[in-house]
C-alpha cells in the first residue's frame, strides 16, 4: 500500500485506502533533445501550490473534498531509460490494481510510456486524447527509439490504429505528418473538434496525456522545447476540463515544465491551476 507524501499538492493528503485518484511525480528527462529539466517539473507544482487555492472557481469544487492522494516523486534509476520506464509502470501497475486512477507528474513526455504500458495492459480497448505542440510520432531520434520525440509512436504500437486523438500539435518532420496521417488523428493547432470527440469516446476508456507545451510560449515559457503559436492558458484549461469531466479517463499525465526556463514561476503557476482543475474534473 502506498503512503502519502509528506509534503502534498494541495489538499492532496487523503489516506490510500480512500483515495480514488493518486499523484506520483516521474522526474526523468534523460532523452529531451534540446533544454533539460523537466526532472524538476514535478516537484516544483507541488511545492509551488501552496500559492494557489483548493478551491476551483471555474468549478465550484474544492479539492479539499476529493479522495486524491499525493504518492510523491518515484527514486528512478536515471541513465537506464528502460530501468525507468519499467519503474513507471511498477507504480502505474499498483495503483491499477487497486482500482485507482494513476495521475503523473513528469518530467519528460517518454514518461508516458511507462505509465501507458500499464493501463493498455488493464485495458486493451484503451483510447488516447493527446495535447501536445509536438506530434511525438517519429520512429526514432537520432537512432534512438526510447525517445520524448518518438512516444506516441510507441504508444500507437500498443493501442493500434485510430485510437489516438491528438490536439494542438504545430510541429514534427515531414515523415511524421505523413506517418500520423495514416495511423492517428490530428488536429493542428487547437481545440476543435474536441466536444464531438468526446461524444464519440462516451464509456471508452480513455488515457489523457496533457504535454504542456500546447501553450504559447509567451504564456507558458518554462518547457524545454518551447514552440511559437500555441494556445491559451484558459482554452487549454476548458480543454483539459471537458476531457476529464465528460470521458471515462483511467489514466492521465501531464508533463513537459522545465521551471528554471521561467525565473517568475508563472509557468509552473499555470501547472498548478491545470493540475488543480484536472484532479477537480476527474473527482466531480
Amino acid at each position: 500500500m502506498l503512503r502519502k507524501n509528506t509534503e502534498t499538492f494541495l489538499e492532496c493528503d487523503k489516506e490510500y485506502g480512500e483515495a480514488k485518484v493518486i499523484l506520483f511525480g516521474a522526474p526523468f528527462d534523460s532523452t529531451t533533445s534540446y533544454r533539460p529539466g523537466t526532472r524538476f517539473g514535478s516537484s516544483a507544482i507541488r511545492r509551488e501550490s501552496f500559492g494557489i487555492e483548493s478551491y476551483s472557481p471555474y468549478q465550484d469544487l474544492d479539492l479539499i473534498d476529493m479522495p486524491v492522494m499525493d504518492s510523491g516523486d518515484l527514486e528512478l534509476s536515471l541513465g537506464d531509460t528502460a530501468v525507468c520506464l519499467s519503474q513507471i509502470e511498477a507504480r502505474a501497475a499498483e495503483i491499477l490494481k487497486d482500482g485507482k486512477l494513476p495521475f503523473m507528474l513528469g518530467g519528460e513526455h517518454l514518461v508516458t510510456l511507462g505509465a501507458f504500458r500499464a493501463v493498455q495492459a488493464r485495458y486493451p480497448d484503451v483510447h488516447v486524447v493527446h495535447f501536445d505542440a509536438h506530434a511525438d510520432l517519429r520512429d526514432d531520434y537520432l537512432g534512438v527509439r526510447l525517445s520524448h520525440a518518438c512516444v506516441l509512436r510507441r504508444c500507437q504500437e500498443l493501442a493500434g490504429d485510430g485510437r489516438i486523438y491528438q490536439f494542438g500539435i504545430r510541429s514534427g518532420d515531414r515523415e511524421e505528418f505523413a506517418w500520423g496521417r495514416e495511423h492517428v488523428e490530428t488536429r493542428r493547432f487547437d481545440f476543435e473538434g474536441l466536444e464531438a470527440l468526446v461524444e464519440r469516446l462516451q464509456g471508452v476508456p480513455v488515457y489523457f496525456t496533457l504535454d504542456l507545451d500546447v501553450m504559447d510560449p509567451s504564456v507558458f515559457p518554462g518547457t524545454g522545447t518551447p514552440e511559437p503559436g500555441g494556445v491559451s492558458f484558459d482554452a487549454l484549461r476548458r480543454a483539459a476540463t471537458l476531457v476529464c469531466r465528460k470521458l471515462r479517463i483511467v489514466g492521465c499525465d501531464m508533463n513537459e515544465l522545465s521551471p528554471h526556463y521561467d525565473p517568475s514561476g508563472i509557468s509552473t503557476m499555470a501547472a498548478c491551476k491545470l493540475v488543480r482543475e484536472m484532479l477537480c474534473g476527474l473527482c466531480a
